[in-house]
């Protein structure tokens, strides 16, 4: 439904959630203001709820925050809270965005979108539903050099294209000893791929269009007991455990193919469990006429190649991030090629974009992506889990919607 135009002076906002993903999202509200220009109003920061409550009072002092409450339900229940992120486990997004959505919130959902596709599903019948704006956390949708590559491939730089190969791969799970968090259960699909696997899906859409069917996936698990934890897990952090140990309920690497509705053929793996890479969100875009490729791990560059007209000067080009890229002037205090970017950029424009949103600014940075757009990826994890249960066979993935 159409979202009347925000009226109020200023926008308040809360943040449901105070584990890294929580305080990234907290330090992007913050900073709102402070990029692109005029036309957002004052921004609130009213609240960070926490069941951990001194966690939640920390990132409500770190980021300047008003109040920490104890629950998600105080924030539903303040009436003087606009807009919220939810940045908790999957399973408790569907209750908490339905309460928020009844309560007359915006809501920015961290991804995967909910626990299961029945679920995701109830979200997307109350997206169409709410007079409010709902939106997924896809950070790297903000990324420069990210959207720069997608620029080169809608303009036709690359030709046509020939291959995507996306990876993510992560080392927060090498760990043996590391304790069984809400990470760790829910289910095939839910492990890697939901977690850092529905990121490179989401990119690999972004940049080269729509996946038609994935073939080939393989799931496995390489620690397939871990810990009890004693006490609250922060992310990814150590914490004390037990000597009980319990089972891992899902995958820690996976890979597949995948067609695209152009024809593209695209290769993806992902894991948890990859040795020193701590966010090696990759991937290399191919075409008769050029190619590019990024990693997060150098996040303010990209590579790029094409056929320069001499054949001696002919190579792969590092692009240094500047002002030249999208999302760079005007988001960064120092304007200058070669000053940086990462994580922290990314949050603060996804909130601005989701804000825009919210107040209805005239000249608004691009929208966060949909539930539709969530519950989409999930759809393309689950056609993957079919797929290995298969023996790899090739799955159909549901149609893009029409718009």
């Amino acid at each position: 439904m159409p979202v009347p135009p925000y009226s109020g002076t200023p926008i308040s906002v809360a943040v449901i959630g105070a584990g890294m993903a929580g305080r990234s999202h907290a330090a992007g509200y913050r900073n709102v203001n402070t990029v692109f220009g005029a036309g957002l109003p004052p921004v609130r920061l009213a609240a960070i709820a926490d069941a951990n409550v001194e966690l939640g009072e920390d990132a409500a002092r770190r980021y300047g925050y008003e109040k920490a409450f104890p629950s998600w339900e105080a924030v539903a229940e303040d009436p003087t809270i606009d807009a919220v992120s939810i940045v908790v486990g999957n399973a408790l997004h569907r209750p908490i965005a339905e309460a928020l959505v009844a309560a007359g919130k915006h809501v920015l959902c961290e991804k995967p979108l909910a626990g299961s596709l029945e679920d995701a599903r109830a979200m997307v019948a109350l997206e169409r539903s709410a007079d409010v704006v709902t939106a997924v956390g896809y950070t790297f949708r903000r990324s420069p050099a990210i959207t720069a590559i997608r620029d080169h491939v809608r303009n036709g730089e690359l030709g046509d294209l020939t291959l995507f190969s996306g990876r993510y791969w992560c080392d927060y799970a090498t760990d043996p000893n590391g304790p069984l968090s809400w990470r760790f259960k829910g289910g095939a699909g839910s492990g890697a791929l939901g977690d850092i696997g529905s990121h490179v899906i989401d990119a690999a859409e972004y940049v080269a269009g729509p996946v038609v069917a994935v073939s080939g996936a393989a799931l496995s698990t390489q620690i397939g007991k871990r810990p009890l934890p004693l006490g609250a897990v922060v992310g990814h952090n150590a914490a004390p455990v037990s000597d009980e140990l319990g089972e891992v309920e899902n995958e820690d690497t996976a890979s597949f193919t995948a067609r695209f509705r152009s024809g593209l053929v695209g290769t993806f793996s992902v894991s948890r469990t990859a040795f020193g890479l701590p966010n090696g969100l990759a991937f290399d875009v191919l075409g008769l006429r050029g190619r590019a490729a990024f990693d997060q791990h150098r996040p303010a560059e990209y590579v790029f190649d094409d056929s320069q007209p001499d054949a001696r000067t002919r190579g792969a080009r590092q692009i240094i991030a500047g002002p030249q890229l999208p999302y760079f002037a005007g988001g960064y205090p120092m304007e200058a090629p070669g000053v940086g970017g990462g994580n922290a950029e990314m949050f603060t424009y996804q909130a601005r974009a989701f804000l825009d949103q919210v107040a209805g600014v005239a000249d608004p940075i691009p929208a966060c992506a949909t539930f539709a757009d969530a519950l989409r990826t999930m759809e393309i994890i689950q056609s993957v889990v079919e797929s290995s249960r298969s023996g790899g066979a090739t799955v159909e993935v549901p149609p893009v919607p029409a718009a």
